[in-house]
């Protein structure tokens, strides 16, 4: 059974940064999963922050985002990360690793297009609070 689990949470002031691991297990992650990372401020709707496709590695990042967070992966240790710098108020939520598998990240022009009903695994998520 495939299980995420998130860690790496915290609370940071404006301008920080946090890494945040995904950590893969019950399953090998192949060259052609999409595995990415969501989140969810109070109140709001769900979004899609960051992705990458195992099969060669591109990387599709949020409108809100771009060019302040990476998402990377480690096959060794079968894990996901999400970089963040330059940490901003409304980056605060719970940011979820979603898995889905044997299919590629849908995108447009490099932004993903982020869909809950494509994401069947998600890990139980982790805290990030910005905030002075």
């Amino acid at each position: 059974q495939v299980q995420l689990v998130e860690s790496g949470g915290g609370s940071v002031q404006p301008g920080g940064s946090l890494r945040l691991s995904c950590a893969v297990s019950g399953y090998t992650l192949t060259n052609s999963d999409c595995m990415g990372w969501v989140r969810q401020a109070p109140g709001k709707e769900r979004e899609g922050v960051a992705a990458l496709y195992t099969g060669g590695g591109s990387t599709y990042y949020g409108d809100s985002v771009k060019g302040r967070f990476t998402i990377s992966r480690d096959n060794a240790k079968n894990t996901l990360y999400l970089q963040m710098y330059g940490l901003k108020p409304e980056d605060t939520g719970m940011y979820y690793c979603v898995a889905s598998l044997d299919r590629p990240c849908l995108h447009n022009s490099g932004i993903w297009n982020y869909r809950a009903q494509d994401f069947g695994y998600w890990g139980q998520g982790t805290q990030v609070t910005v905030s002075s």
